[in-house]
């Protein structure tokens, strides 16, 4: 695995097929359990809690560039014990508040495990990031078992998801001239969407409380 292209070993390696098949299964079904979440969501408050969902699988090349930054052995078993982000669901709400009752919902199901939480919305990071990240343990039931597998579920607002895309695209731009004064500019526009996802929250409680 350690040859010029281990990302093609691993991509023909049954046990890794095995192992992004079991991650899927586990996207698909913190996906399902979402969306019942909306349904009673809808019914119960009349409207719907989050915009879009979106499930990515890391890439084997991706997969394989952390376990060498973390200085690990590259092994099936090894990926699946130290990695937590290889299966990601992105939430995509309206609202702040529908971030935080959606997430408290999905938590509460007797059948997952809470492994971490990161509130980045409380407290954003320094380039001004903001986003709810938790590590869940989702159970899988395959033919012969059941296999708990770790999913990271990210909830953002529209707003956040907005600024997080442009600033992953400008991040990876090549040989930027000023790029603390850009990294400024930044910072002060995650400000001003966060200010926003404040105001749309308060109209909203106002449009509510009328």
């Amino acid at each position: 695995m350690e040859g010029e292209r281990p990302e093609e070993l691993l991509e023909s390696a049954f046990p890794f097929l095995e192992l992004m098949s079991r991650y899927r299964c586990a996207m698909m079904e913190v996906e399902t359990k979402l969306r019942v979440l909306d349904e009673e969501f809808s019914m119960t408050y009349n409207r719907n809690p989050f915009e879009t969902i979106k499930s990515r699988l890391k890439k084997p090349i991706s997969i394989i560039d952390k376990m060498r930054r973390k200085g690990m052995p590259l092994s099936v078993e090894n990926i699946e014990r130290t990695l937590n982000d290889i299966a990601g669901v992105r939430v995509i709400c309206s609202f702040p508040d529908d971030i935080y009752a959606l997430a408290a919902m999905l938590v509460k199901q007797d059948d997952i495990k809470l492994i971490e939480k990161k509130d980045y919305i409380a407290h954003p990071k320094p380039n001004g990031y903001r986003s709810l990240h938790l590590i869940v343990e989702v159970p899988i039931f395959l033919s012969n078992c059941k296999k708990y597998m770790r999913v990271e579920v990210q909830f953002r607002t529209i707003a956040m998801d907005f600024w997080a895309s442009l600033e992953h695209k400008l991040k990876y731009k090549k040989e930027i001239d000023h790029s603390e004064e850009i990294a400024q500019e930044l910072e002060a526009c995650a400000e001003i969407i966060s200010s926003m996802d404040e105001r749309m929250q308060e109209i909203r409680n106002r449009i509510e409380r009328a």
